[in-house]
């Protein structure tokens, strides 16, 4: 990246950034908020009456699951409102004459999702403490396994933008698609509790490699092997960036 580019990303990063820290109120407290409840109604509350989860309690086994949720959801809807606010006031075809590679708008916008995804996660793992004293069995595979998913889910976020008519349109994949496969990911439960076929068709899930892949870094389990997770999670990625890179290629959604 030579140093005009580099000076175009860091401008639409540093964008990004102060678009979602000026609205910290709005955009960082209510997840914190939000997980504080779900700490305390299952973690505490109904995780008293399950008891453990392969060994360990119920609250540190729902944790990771759980910081994970912020992440995906906060990591989404930055880049799903921002790009497609950018759609809506007509910026978008500033960056689109301008001089700088599609390539690079792309990561622009998902590089403001992740750091925002992050943000939370960290936040929501702050929080978590006052309930549960997280081990760390592998910092690497958290981290790993952090970054992938928030980019994952903040290329997701650029594409529903990038199909979206209205503000509207922005909701109904959170609402209708990615709720359910987050409650059905694994978060609160093992797969290994279902019936051998629900097992199978929880693996075409892919938040369950996500949610598996990270537990496995602070308890050291996971549902699934932890190489399968980083191989499904990137070429998910691979799929998404290619497919948004084609469709802001073409214009499509974009010209008007």
């Amino acid at each position: 990246m030579n140093g005009i580019y580099w000076i175009a990303f860091k401008s639409l990063v540093r964008k990004e950034i102060n678009r979602f820290t000026r609205i910290w109120v709005q955009t960082l407290v209510p997840p914190a908020i939000t997980m504080t409840l779900y700490f305390v109604i299952f973690g505490n509350l109904i995780g008293s009456r399950i008891g453990d989860m392969h060994g360990v309690s119920y609250m540190e086994f729902i944790v990771p699951g759980l910081i994970m949720m912020s992440v995906i959801t906060n990591s989404y809807s930055n880049v799903s409102s921002s790009f497609y606010s950018a759609k809506f006031q007509r910026n978008i075809e500033e960056l689109l004459v301008a001089p700088v590679p599609n390539y690079l708008i792309i990561w622009g916008f998902v590089a403001g999702g992740v750091v925002r995804g992050l943000c939370v996660g960290a936040i929501v793992t702050a929080v978590s403490l006052f309930f549960v004293p997280l081990q760390i069995h592998d910092a690497i595979s958290i981290v790993i396994m952090l970054l992938l998913t928030a980019t994952l889910f903040s290329l997701g976020g650029l594409l529903n933008a990038i199909f979206a008519k209205s503000f509207d349109d922005i909701s109904i994949i959170p609402t209708f698609v990615l709720t359910p496969l987050t409650y059905l990911g694994g978060v609160f439960y093992s797969i290994q509790l279902l019936p051998p076929f629900w097992q199978g068709v929880s693996h075409f899930n892919p938040i369950i490699y996500m949610i598996n892949g990270f537990r496995y870094g602070f308890i050291g389990i996971s549902d699934v092997p932890i190489w399968t997770s980083y191989v499904t999670v990137s070429l998910f990625i691979l799929v998404l960036y290619t497919t948004c890179w084609w469709l802001v290629k073409k214009g499509t959604g974009l010209r008007h």
